[in-house]
């Protein structure tokens, strides 16, 4: 994993991103948040289970029809699986020691 910090390559509203070798931050602070770097460490696992292109691939489609479930842009990623796994595991720096082999499959159907 390659930490970098990429003020501008950033989202707004966003403070990191993940692109399989690379974790990107917003800020060098961000650099020294386990909490935020454990989140996306979740999305590299995620992105080699699925050999990096398929896992965009799948993200996009699934935010997409999320957008048209819910109608809004932030439900909708706060909805996509990976990003449920990410963030309710995103404390727990120990996940990624026991973490099953495709756990995002748990959190695709999950009622929200």
């Amino acid at each position: 994993m390659f930490l970098i910090v990429a003020k501008f390559l950033i989202p707004k509203g966003f403070r990191g991103l993940t692109l399989f070798p690379f974790v990107l931050v917003k800020f060098p602070k961000d650099k020294e948040n386990i909490i935020l770097v454990n989140h996306e460490k979740i999305h590299l696992r995620q992105q080699l289970e699925l050999l990096i292109l398929p896992f965009f691939i799948w993200y996009l489609l699934e935010y997409l029809i999320r957008l048209g479930r819910y109608q809004n842009a932030n439900l909708a990623y706060r909805n996509i699986s990976f990003e449920r796994e990410a963030y309710a595991n995103e404390s727990n720096l120990e996940y990624l020691k026991n973490r099953s082999f495709f756990s995002f499959y748990n959190y695709l159907f999950l009622k929200k």
